[in-house]
């Protein structure tokens, strides 16, 4: 088969030979601590096994020490800059994309310290899975289920009062409904006025302000509707560019409309976007259906997988899953979980809610469609290497790209001069879906910004394009 011709970027694509990069960084300490962590993961779970008693425990032992020993390869190729080998065929999706373009790629910049960081992170997790996937018993084994799960209970507390709030919201959505398509109206304001949160949860209240929802009662938004300028005029030091208007412009114009999300993180991340499409599909005339894309393979270490979408809603139904909670749940509180959590699995059965691959996709089986999202593909090339998957969300009236790698993916994890038009970076992808990209800056690339911005913060805050610290919300408009 003929591979795809890809976009020819007009920029070099981030790579660990800038050693001031953060693909650098992420060569030399990131990506070696990852699979520090797994081989632990793995050596845990197979000292149980070894102290167990399952018939298949000596089966189970011998295929763990060989996924430890290949991972332990794989780190000594990556400090010895060797030459990246191609991915076995294991039986799972995506083994061949990965190998062909490899074999593309020119002798001097096949190595780990050569090859493109978006490339090369990509290859690391689908040659990772490969290890798992070779095997009887560890094929469903997901080596970061455990921290994904940990940093679901730490958020405890902002998750029940999410929990509230949006079941106070539910309960008073025709206050929330009242002029909805005149500007400044409550939904309006819910939608927008979103105050800057630092760090990792910069985004998590994003269409939704955590501090607002907290306490969400029809007469605050009436509040909100008069400070709502001070509360944009905060939020501009942190987010960089905001089309959030722009996106609400198109969705008032919706009438039972479908909105897409394509995942990043699970666990606290997950659930804040259950809350946004409960939103939507509750509170709003706009949408009725919310299509949610996993990832195929465990990815990038804490990406949604299909099985983590019906964990993070199951979870919440347990009423001793926060029982660990560094400030114990009221029966109150929990109460509160068990009513939002059987409203999204009412989502789930009536299909307001939907997974974009069967809910019981095995790791690694998932339809063509589904695994586009863990090829090494930039999404300026789904028109040319995933057509059937761009005249899926082309079904979509808003596809919301979350997180920092759909980000890189979009525009090519080039370096674009930071004014670059976010539309022209999207390259083939421009206007062929509406789009609303919600990113916190964890890498070098970015586009879309005005001028001079770059330049300032170059000089206040020199690691603004990786910190986590600031964030860009970008639209593009289906033409």
């Amino acid at each position: 088969m003929t591979p795809p011709q890809l976009f020819q970027l007009p920029h070099r694509r981030v790579s660990p030979q800038d050693k001031q990069s953060f693909a650098y960084t992420t060569l030399v300490k990131r990506w070696p601590v990852v699979l520090t962590n797994v081989i632990s993961t793995v050596s845990n779970a197979n000292h149980e096994a070894h102290v167990g008693s399952a018939p298949d425990k000596d089966q189970r032992v011998e295929e763990g020490k060989k996924i430890i020993s290949q991972i332990s390869e794989m780190k000594y190729e990556m400090g010895h800059d060797d030459i990246l080998t191609p991915i076995k065929e294991d039986g799972d999706i995506n083994v061949q994309c990965y190998n062909e373009e490899l074999a593309s790629f020119p002798e001097n910049e096949r190595t780990w310290g050569t090859v493109n960081w978006l490339w090369a992170e990509c290859y690391v997790y689908r040659r990772l899975r490969s290890f798992f996937a070779a095997t009887t018993l560890w094929k469903e084994y997901d080596p970061f289920f455990d921290q994904k799960a940990e940093t679901y209970k730490s958020s405890s507390a902002a998750i029940v009062q999410l929990a509230k709030a949006m079941n106070r919201a539910h309960g008073e959505k025709d206050d929330l409904n009242k002029d909805s398509e005149k500007p400044g109206s409550a939904l309006e304001v819910a939608f927008l006025c979103s105050k800057p949160i630092s760090g990792e949860t910069l985004l998590h209240a994003y269409l939704l302000d955590l501090s607002l929802l907290i306490d969400l009662k029809y007469e605050d938004l009436q509040k909100l509707q008069a400070v709502g300028s001070e509360a944009q005029a905060e939020q501009a030091k942190f987010i960089l560019r905001n089309d959030m208007s722009k996106a609400w412009e198109l969705l008032k114009t919706l009438k039972d409309g479908r909105v897409d999300i394509v995942l990043d993180n699970a666990g606290f991340e997950l659930y804040t976007d259950f809350i946004l499409a409960d939103f939507l599909v509750s509170c709003t005339p706009f949408v009725n259906e919310v299509v949610f894309h996993p990832k195929a393979i465990p990815w990038f270490v804490s990406d949604v997988l299909p099985y983590d979408f019906t964990w993070a809603i199951d979870s919440l139904l347990d009423r001793s899953f926060f029982q660990d909670a560094a400030t114990p749940l009221s029966s109150s509180d929990l109460d509160s979980l068990t009513t939002i959590a059987q409203r999204w699995k009412s989502h789930v059965e009536s299909g307001r809610f939907k997974l974009s691959i069967p809910l019981n996709t095995k790791l690694g089986q998932a339809p063509e469609a589904g695994g586009f999202w863990t090829t090494q593909y930039a999404y300026q090339d789904l028109p040319a290497t995933a057509p059937e998957v761009l005249k899926e969300l082309q079904k979509s009236d808003l596809v919301i790209f979350k997180g920092d790698l759909n980000y890189r993916k979009l525009v090519g994890d080039a370096w674009w001069p930071t004014t670059t038009p976010f539309e022209e970076a999207l390259g083939p992808l421009a206007g062929q879906i509406n789009l609303l990209s919600l990113r916190t800056n964890k890498a070098d690339t970015i586009a879309g910004l005005d001028e001079g911005i770059a330049e300032k913060l170059d000089k206040e805050a020199p690691d603004w394009r990786v910190s986590g610290k600031y964030a860009v919300v970008s639209f593009s408009k289906r033409r």
